[in-house]
């Protein structure tokens, strides 16, 4: 029997893995205890041959074919087996025959094939939360989460998404201008809420990453940055260095005050308490009344934690190639 189809086919077979709608490709890590999901466009990003590829949530590194995702895997295995039953299939055809009843006994005989190729087990990707543009290899990549390694350079994207998140400060200022006063207080409140919290994460995360790449600093501790005198005295107990020395004095010292006056807005519905007072040394607020938070404090805070956030990723030690601003 000659199986003309099935030998046509030949020993490799190339299937072409779809973009979804939004031009993405799905990745999986291979690690056990990651297995994180995550999406790159393929076209963006480094150029090369064999280029590694980063998990955006471990960092683990390997090779791009260690990246498909179990869905992506199913469907190419079901494309070869519809290929190759599909080519059976038509071989098998070849044999057909059908002889009808002759002779007294009218016995004949036929021989028909029936059945269909193997279907194909097409799949969607995942819709994931944030989208990227590395600011370091412009790879366009997706991620669950916010913060993560770039898969193609593996910088890390937490300095990159502190600035997006101080833009948006800047333009919440923007939208308070000319606007009803007591609406205007509270976009200006709300701005130095969100500048806060844009950096204590991109603090934490920062840190965080510093320490996984060291061996010798306990996976265990977790540095946080509400409170800037706070996170100081841990940095320097740990590294050994002062993290004010990134600004002024002055700067360094108006950035605690904001600070402060975050967490009236935040926990004590901006009234001014005996504790702000004695952290901040600020003797033009009066205890019992709220707090006075000007687009003008909240603007010149966007600009110190700029520079805040740039002392940090240049003097974290063990940070990932290309972290730095």
């Amino acid at each position: 029997m000659k199986l003309n189809n099935l030998e046509a086919l030949g020993n490799q077979f190339t299937v072409h893995i779809p973009p979804d709608e939004d031009r993405f490709i799905g990745r999986e890590c291979p690690v056990p205890d990651c297995e994180g999901y995550f999406k790159i466009e393929l076209g963006t990003g480094l150029k090369g041959q064999n280029l590694p590829c980063h998990c955006p949530y471990c960092g683990h590194t390997a090779e791009q074919g260690k990246f498909y995702t179990k869905a992506q895997l199913e469907y190419l295995k079901s494309v070869v087996f519809n290929k190759v039953t599909g080519a059976l299939l038509k071989d098998l055809k070849t044999l057909e025959f059908n002889h009808p009843p002759r002779g007294d006994f009218g016995i004949g005989f036929s021989l028909k094939v029936t059945g269909q190729p193997h279907p194909i087990r097409h799949y969607r990707e995942k819709t994931l939360e944030t989208e990227v543009v590395c600011d370091h290899c412009t790879l366009r990549y997706a991620i669950y989460g916010v913060f993560a390694y770039c898969p193609d350079c593996g910088a890390h994207n937490s300095f990159q998404i502190l600035l997006k998140n101080l833009e948006l400060t800047t333009k919440q200022l923007e939208l308070a201008k000319g606007i009803e006063m007591a609406l205007a207080e509270h976009l200006i409140g709300d701005a130095l809420e969100n500048a806060v919290s844009a950096f204590d994460g991109f603090g934490r995360e920062t840190c965080r990453v510093s320490i996984v790449a060291l061996k010798n600093v306990s996976g265990n501790l977790q540095i946080t940055f509400q409170n800037l005198e706070g996170a100081r005295n841990k940095l320097k107990s740990v590294w050994n260095w002062d993290f004010a020395a990134g600004i002024d004095a002055s700067e360094w010292e108006f950035a605690c005050q904001c600070f402060q006056k975050r967490h009236l807005i935040a926990h004590k519905m901006g009234v001014v308490d005996e504790a702000y007072v004695r952290a901040t040394g600020d003797t033009k607020s009066v205890v019992g009344r709220k707090i006075v938070v000007t687009a003008q404090e909240v603007e010149l805070l966007t600009q110190i934690l700029r520079k805040l956030g740039t002392f940090l990723c240049a003097s974290l030690p063990g940070l990932p190639k290309g972290q730095q601003p």
